[in-house]
């Protein structure tokens, strides 16, 4: 399972974001379930920014979410990502 979260942020909030971003990733790394994260810039639009985790399975990461770590780092900062639908399937864990 893959969760990306979206979120715009000015030029000038970046290194304040990306602190807010490596430690909502430290909390992730100690959960199980947990297999990798990155945090991104896109290169054509500074502005915008991706934190994409991957997970075992959905239980995983909404486990994750529910941790009190999470819900002090992490609730807080995706509460600021672009409104819309982030987890994501890969094709070989859909029954199609």
């Amino acid at each position: 399972m893959i969760a990306i979260s979206r979120f715009t942020v000015p030029e000038k909030r970046a290194d304040e974001f990306v602190e807010q971003a490596d430690a909502a990733v430290a909390v992730f790394t100690k959960a199980d379930g947990f297999l990798s994260a990155d945090v991104a810039r896109n290169l054509d639009e500074p502005t915008l920014w991706t934190i994409t985790t991957r997970w075992k399975n959905v239980g995983s990461y909404r486990r994750a979410l529910g941790s009190y770590d999470a819900k002090m780092t992490v609730v807080p900062l995706l509460s600021l990502a672009i409104d819309e639908p982030s987890a994501y399937e890969s094709p070989e864990n859909l029954r199609l």
